[in-house]
């Protein structure tokens, strides 16, 4: 597929936020992820989709009927996509050779991913091409999961966790879907903070750009399930990375939905870690922000989680 990054770049600065050195940083934090069963039952039901809008996008609010589906709890992790990449030798987007465009920037005739950064007077975009940027080196070549085996795995396109879901006989949600598994039952969320005021998500706290507080103990990404479970026993429904899903944003053209918000959402700025927000991400394009999880259709409760674990 011809990938279509230069009109793209300038739109990606929805949900910006820190420095690239500090995107695999913890403040102070200890969780080092959980290791549950993979998957959970998400009973079927009714909800209104795109319920208390706050952007235009994710309206109007619409009754939705789901049928039920098996999740996996958590997004998939870097040790889940290195068991997929050394079964199959999958190469992902971005470790790929780009497309020679014309008039491209020297950097995005290299492989690579689309890498957040700070802007500065002699730069202002938020979002730059990096070079060797990929799932093994999230920031760019200097960059490791080496240790973060349980962070979720980011710069993978949506062909990259489409070919992950193939490979475990799974698949990626829907938006609505998604949407009605992140509200699990409750209306829609204002801001991920418990009675006390504190954060119950990874997300970006402080006035976006100038200062991350990390008052979540993250300032980046962190290990899948360090927040507690939302009623379905779903982790990181909101915060965190961004997810694919199957939902197109626009009929006729490569962009996909992405829901959930991430680390570099803040109530200044974005303030799409809510269930009804929405975002629109060309689908051969990944960032350092934008993970999946999958799901199982077809199967009842009665057949266990463990004989539809993704692998």
């Amino acid at each position: 597929m011809k990938r279509r990054w230069l009109p793209l770049m300038l739109a990606l600065s929805a949900c910006g936020g820190a420095e690239p050195q500090q995107a695999d940083e913890r403040v102070g934090a200890t969780c080092k992820g959980r290791s549950e069963p993979a998957m959970v039952w998400i009973p079927g039901g009714r909800f209104t989709m795109g319920e208390q809008a706050r952007y235009p996008e994710e309206g109007p609010p619409r009754a939705v009927d789901v049928a039920g589906f098996w999740m996996s709890k958590t997004e998939v992790t870097n040790a889940q996509f290195a068991k997929f990449v050394a079964a199959t030798g999958y190469r992902t987007d971005a470790e790929r050779r780009p497309p020679q465009l014309a008039g491209a920037p020297p950097e995005m005739l290299q492989p690579g991913s689309a890498v957040f950064r700070v802007p500065t007077p002699d730069n202002g975009n938020w979002w730059s091409w990096v070079p060797g940027a990929n799932w093994r080196h999230p920031s760019g070549p200097h960059s490791t999961i080496a240790g973060r085996d349980n962070d979720p795995v980011v710069q993978v396109t949506w062909n990259d966790a489409r070919a992950y879901a193939r490979w475990a006989g799974l698949s990626l949600p829907s938006e609505e879907q998604w949407e009605f598994a992140a509200r699990a039952g409750a209306t829609a969320l204002a801001e991920p903070k418990d009675a006390s005021g504190k954060p119950t998500a990874n997300y970006y706290q402080g006035v976006f750009p100038a200062r991350d507080l990390g008052e979540d103990g993250f300032t980046g990404r962190a290990p899948v399930g360090c927040f507690s479970a939302n009623a379905f026993g779903l982790h990181d429904m909101i915060g965190n990375v961004w997810e694919w899903t199957t939902s197109a944003a626009r009929p006729g053209q490569p962009v996909t939905v992405i829901k959930g918000g991430s680390y570099l959402c803040a109530a200044n700025y974005c303030a799409r870690y809510r269930p009804a927000a929405r975002q629109f991400q060309e689908r051969d394009l990944g960032t350092d922000h934008i993970g999946f999880r999958v799901v199982r259709n077809g199967l009842g409760p009665g057949a266990g989680t463990e004989s539809i674990s993704a692998r």
